[in-house]
């Protein structure tokens, strides 16, 4: 059985106490992983596993449920199971390896996951066993009953944007926001008109191996004029990090109705008739 009460965030002591407990699957999804594997883990790589896919003009889209129940059925886990993710934890934008899969298991309606805060950096520096090789479980079925609550869609992005009072969170660099730089995932510069932007690389500080407190992300949502009411939409590129600011914010700050547009400007900048917002 899953324990429900466990928190979206675990830390490295906590691991250590609860390592060899049945129930308890450690996924690491570190890309590529570097100086072992916490002990007893299984290994999946986010970027290449199939935990994102392409689809239309968004480039890091939600694959199929039936395609992503293979995936974790493959990996030897089972909707019995409580997993634990593994980021190699070096930024905040590495954090998304961990929180982007961690809404891909939310999104499949298994609740029972949590992310490892500071990831395989804060293992070893707690002190944690480590092995050579990740461990291999034996193939099972995953039974996936899917959500739509937890996500943004194109449509639903189009109509707050004309609609007006959604708020919209824009996750990436000051200078993408304001059109200065562009990742080569977005056709054009620029952002969803109407957004405010709050960069993710506060949310985690990598030195202390862990990600802000409710109290600091509630903060920074104010300080940076982003309304926690009204489902925010969170979106960046390709859904990366703005996974971790949804995590941040519904899960850590528990913000209600938070939703991920893993469209993102991969999608949204598509089509040149959408409208883009630039400074000056």
């Amino acid at each position: 059985m899953t324990d429900s009460s466990i928190s979206p965030l675990v830390d490295a002591s906590w691991l250590k106490s609860r390592l060899d407990s049945p129930g308890i699957v450690v996924l690491d999804v570190r890309t590529p992983p570097a100086g072992g594997f916490v002990s007893g883990s299984v290994h999946s790589d986010y970027a290449t596993a199939g935990w994102r896919t392409v689809v239309g003009g968004g480039a890091g889209m939600l694959p199929e449920p039936d395609a992503l129940a293979g995936l974790i059925g493959g990996l030897g886990i089972g909707n019995g199971d409580h997993v634990v993710l593994v980021a190699a934890g070096a930024n905040a934008s590495d954090m998304g390896n961990a929180t982007r899969v961690y809404w891909t298991f939310k999104m499949l309606g298994h609740d029972a996951v949590s992310v490892l805060d500071g990831g395989f950096a804060a293992w070893t520096a707690a002190g944690g066993p480590v092995t050579p090789q990740p461990a291999v479980r034996k193939p099972t079925g995953f039974t996936v009953r899917p959500r739509t609550d937890l996500r943004a869609t194109l449509e639903q992005v189009e109509a707050a944007v004309q609609a007006g009072g959604t708020p919209l969170h824009d996750a990436r660099s000051p200078e993408q926001f304001a059109g200065k730089a562009k990742s080569p995932q977005a056709r054009a510069a620029g952002t969803i008109p109407g957004a405010v932007n709050l960069d993710i690389a506060a949310l985690f500080s990598p030195a202390e191996h862990r990600f802000a407190s409710p109290e600091a992300v509630k903060a920074m949502a104010d300080q940076a004029g982003l309304p926690l009411q009204d489902q925010p939409i969170t979106f960046c590129n390709t859904g990366h990090l703005a996974s971790v600011s949804w995590f941040a914010l519904s899960e850590i700050a528990g913000v209600p109705g938070v939703r991920l547009y893993d469209g993102s400007m991969s999608e949204w900048s598509a089509d040149p008739q959408r409208p883009l917002q630039t400074e000056g």
